[in-house]
């Protein structure tokens, strides 16, 4: 099943819930289940553990951490600026238990040892931090970033300076190499800044069932969430029965974007697929897909199971009454690049959307995702979440916001992340395949639901494929990911049926 995700709110609901009857506490759960991570992480590497302790709870995390490295017989130096009476009383706690042991604290960073630091803990601030670091803390954060390469970084709940609900870096922010959280993962781990801040993520659910306490959500995207589709053809199959994809775009200067498009669509599996392109000296048969059929987009078919329009559509009259016919139409649309832009300039065409009967879903980047809630991009950024499920609720659409750590929402307020892909996608074209691989299991006759969290899962995992076989990062083209996207859906299908 699919990993349940929870917003800072909820994981204290979980906690209150939990907290009165945990024995043993909860800090000293997790703070023992930190300390057996960064011993794990320290193995075999020499010099002292270095433990930065802050003025919460995160802080008291720290001090079971810093008194299970002693018991270990690791040597530890724990620093912390803090006053031991002003501690929140589990803390305080902690603190007195680390100190009834021997344990000894610095208000300042010492210099480090001559091998340098085995590994360093950031228990300065966790998952309540809503404001920037500053001061002492801005600058021990800063002095992290000075470390030797390779030093191991474990971070726990969340990185301090990272915001657990979005992801934003609240200015000053430590840069981990693996972050271990609790309970259940936070969104702004895994979306934004979140996944270059926390780096490998540990997750420790402390002995608790957080879906006994408060129902999740959101979920993270992984093969649990559609593979009951992930169903191989029968023998006795012909194309007719994996449906009729089209796809239109392709403006003068643009007809690579639809040909994108349908060339992802047609590799994923779409029994036929047109490409209506606007470009009126667009060439009648694409020389590398010719299994296509291209057709000018003033003839489009008339009997599709789906529709994908936007890659290269421009924002001509001919575009934006093509756009209407489609809308008005009761098929599976995917709609993204100049469909939206339209959408979001042409209120009666928004309406006409949000009405549809058919499912729809939507493909924005962060900018488009902007000009359709009437924002800036840097409002959406500063929350992914509540802009993608803003955006499904107003649509009464499936959305994808694009970008690190895509976000899913549906209509009824559900939303998903993934994780799968890597920084070799921001790459031109990129949104174009994504969108074929969207219409080919809409054409396929996939819920609308399943068709989008596992073409953005699969886009990704294609691209992590190419990667590992030295086709990218750099330099990946979105051309290259879709026969990779296609071997690995052949992979999903064979595995979910061995």
């Amino acid at each position: 099943m699919s990993l349940p995700i929870y917003p800072v709110r909820d994981i204290r609901a979980i906690e209150r819930r939990f907290l009165p009857n945990a024995q043993p506490s909860l800090m000293a759960r997790a703070g023992h289940a930190a300390a057996l991570d960064a011993l794990r992480l320290g193995a075999g590497r020499l010099g002292a553990a270095l433990v930065l302790c802050g003025p919460g709870n995160n802080g008291g995390d720290g001090f079971v951490l810093a008194r299970e490295l002693r018991r270990a017989k690791r040597e530890t130096a724990v620093v912390f600026a803090g006053e031991p009476e002003r501690l929140p009383a589990d803390a305080a706690h902690a603190y007195a238990t680390f100190r009834a042991e021997g344990g000894v604290t610095v208000p300042d960073l010492p210099p480090p040892p001559e091998h340098g630091w085995a590994f360093v803990v950031d228990a300065l601030f966790g998952i309540g931090l809503e404001r920037p670091i500053e001061g002492r803390y801005a600058a021990w954060i800063g002095a992290l970033d000075t470390l030797p390469h390779g030093t191991p970084i474990l971070a726990i709940d969340a990185p301090s300076g990272l915001e657990a609900d979005t992801g934003r870096r609240l200015g000053a922010c430590v840069r981990a190499t693996h972050t271990v959280t609790f309970i259940a993962l936070k969104p702004g781990l895994l979306t934004l800044d979140g996944p270059d801040q926390c780096g490998e993520i540990l997750l420790r659910d402390l002995g608790l069932n957080a879906g006994d306490a408060v129902p999740a959500q959101g979920h993270l995207i992984d093969r649990d969430g559609f593979a009951s589709h992930l169903t191989p053809r029968p023998k006795n199959s012909h194309k007719g029965m994996y449906g009729d994809a089209c796809v239109l775009g392709g403006a003068a200067g643009m007809t690579g974007a639809a040909l994108l498009a349908a060339r992802a669509a047609l590799m994923l599996g779409a029994g036929r697929v047109y490409a209506c392109l606007l470009d009126a000296a667009a060439p009648g048969v694409d020389l590398v897909q010719p299994e296509l059929m291209l057709r000018l987009a003033g003839h489009l078919p008339e009997h599709i199971s789906a529709c994908a329009a936007g890659p290269g559509l421009g924002s001509s009259e001919e575009a934006e009454r093509l756009l209407r016919t489609l809308v008005g139409q009761t098929l599976p649309l995917v709609l993204d690049a100049d469909a939206l832009n339209l959408i979001s300039r042409l209120p009666d065409l928004a309406t006409a959307v949000q009405t549809r009967t058919a499912a729809t879903v939507l493909t924005p980047h962060p900018a488009e995702a902007a000009r359709l809630l009437a924002t800036d991009t840097a409002a959406v950024q500063a929350d992914r979440i509540a802009a993608a499920r803003e955006l499904a609720r107003r649509h009464r659409a499936y959305i994808v916001l694009k970008g690190c750590g895509a976000i899913v929402a549906a209509p009824d307020g559900r939303w998903f992340i993934n994780t799968s892909g890597h920084a070799g996608m921001a790459s031109a074209g990129m949104g174009d395949v994504l969108s074929g691989l969207v219409l080919a299991l809409l054409a396929q006759s996939w819920p609308a639901e399943a068709a989008l969290i596992a073409a953005v899962h699969l886009h990704g995992v294609a691209a992590e494929r190419l990667a590992a076989q030295s086709a990218g990062p750099l330099g990946l083209t979105a051309g290259e990911t879709i026969a990779a996207a296609r071997a690995t859906f052949n992979d999903w299908i064979a595995h979910a049926h061995a």
